[in-house]
């Protein structure tokens, strides 16, 4: 993993963006991408089924059907953190966007909370086939994180948000380069 850049929070937590494999994040938990049906064949989705085991696609069919926006959560299998927490962002032109991938965002960090994890891994949710623009799903998912740290009562400490493609990294790492105590760890 290389950390590109660290916001600190004024109540000293914080948001890392880094370049890596989220499947090697240990974390308490890790956000999947996923789809309504909890398919984990291609992406984010398949790599962590692939790593983690079998298991994952198994509780992920019992649990079935996800609605747009909203989260599951099942263990991680053979993964380094204890849970995989399922969120599901909307495909890009689908209508409402933007909303309902701030309900995703918010919904993996309500459920971190819920299981009092203190540290969470999260990918460019719905930026790969999904297609939202990778510049918009940073500016949303940082300031949705930076403000549920900052003003929700949560047992979270740290939100890594972990993409493997350099292009998505930089874009994140730029978008929080424009926030207030900042390190940048590229220069």
């Amino acid at each position: 993993m290389k950390i590109y850049s660290e916001i600190i929070l004024k109540n000293n937590k914080k948001i890392v963006i880094c370049k890596g494999d989220i499947t090697e994040q240990d974390t308490d938990a890790i956000v999947n991408a996923a789809n309504s049906y909890l398919k984990h064949g291609g992406g984010v989705a398949g790599a962590i089924v692939r790593k983690g085991g079998e298991i994952i696609q198994e509780e992920s069919d019992r649990i079935g059907y996800v609605e747009v926006g909203d989260v599951a959560v099942t263990s991680a299998g053979k993964l380094k953190a204890r849970y995989v927490i399922h969120a599901v962002g909307p495909r890009w032109g689908e209508g409402n966007e933007f909303d309902k991938l701030r309900s995703a965002v918010i919904r993996s960090l309500e459920k971190a909370t819920e299981l009092n994890l203190e540290t969470l891994a999260m990918p460019a949710i719905s930026s790969g086939i999904f297609g939202f623009p990778k510049k918009e799903n940073a500016d949303l998912i940082i300031s949705t994180v930076k403000e549920f740290l900052e003003n929700e009562p949560t047992s979270l400490k740290e939100v890594r948000l972990c993409n493997i493609d350099r292009e998505t990294t930089e874009i994140y790492h730029r978008r929080a380069l424009e926030e207030e105590n900042v390190v940048d760890h590229t220069s």
